[in-house]
């Protein structure tokens, strides 16, 4: 999707996001913290930080750079920061294809809902590994093709109403190893037919 469409989108979410995904996303990005291993000290970048609703489940003694490229989505994660207290994240308005900071600054990387969104995924990842240290560990947390045949056909039925709600689909564990060359430890899901995929990279350079 081209950008300026995304950041229309999403500023209209903004309002409702928690209300909507909530219960989606914080679980899974509870599960998939949990299993990074952050030290004390880690520097760590989430990128599509959206509405914040990751934030609180980092550990106060890591650090914590949350960017987003819809403005009205962070506002509502600095309204987060400042209720929570959250003295360990920094938030900045950046384009995830685009990052303005220099190479292996990042211990580790999370991208959390946000690759069915960019409009070039392939150029993210490509930011994030630059930006993360290496070997450092990078979380990809997305919706990912089914391997049921009937899910898939539905999934593909339904593509161009996702598309309009916000979201691309049709993305495989095998386009991150493919194409965007990431190292995959493991895949984790919560039931046996969930879709939405906890993947566990490295960042090999």
């Amino acid at each position: 999707m081209e950008k300026e469409r995304i950041i229309k989108i999403y500023s209209r979410y903004s309002y409702i996001y928690d209300l909507i995904f909530s219960h989606m996303i914080t679980p899974r990005i509870k599960s998939g913290l949990k299993k990074m291993g952050i030290k004390e000290g880690d520097l760590i970048i989430e990128a599509g930080v959206g509405t914040g609703l990751s934030l609180p489940l980092y550990p106060n003694f890591c650090r914590v750079v949350g960017i987003d490229i819809t403005r009205k989505m962070l506002d509502k994660a600095k309204i987060k920061k400042n209720r929570f207290n959250l003295h360990y994240v920094d938030l900045i308005e950046m384009d995830a294809e685009h990052l303005t900071f220099c190479d292996d600054i990042f211990d580790h990387a999370v991208l959390p809902f946000v690759l069915s969104v960019v409009s070039n995924p392939e150029k993210m990842v490509s930011e994030i590994k630059r930006v993360t240290k290496k070997n450092g560990k990078i979380i990809v947390i997305n919706h990912f093709s089914s391997n049921n045949p009937f899910l898939l056909k539905m999934e593909r039925f339904f593509s161009p109403v996702f598309i309009r709600l916000g979201w691309e689909t049709g993305f495989t564990t095998e386009f991150l190893s493919n194409h965007c060359h990431l190292c995959i430890k493991e895949v984790s899901r919560d039931h046996r037919f969930d879709s939405w995929l906890i993947v566990y990279a490295t960042n090999k350079k």
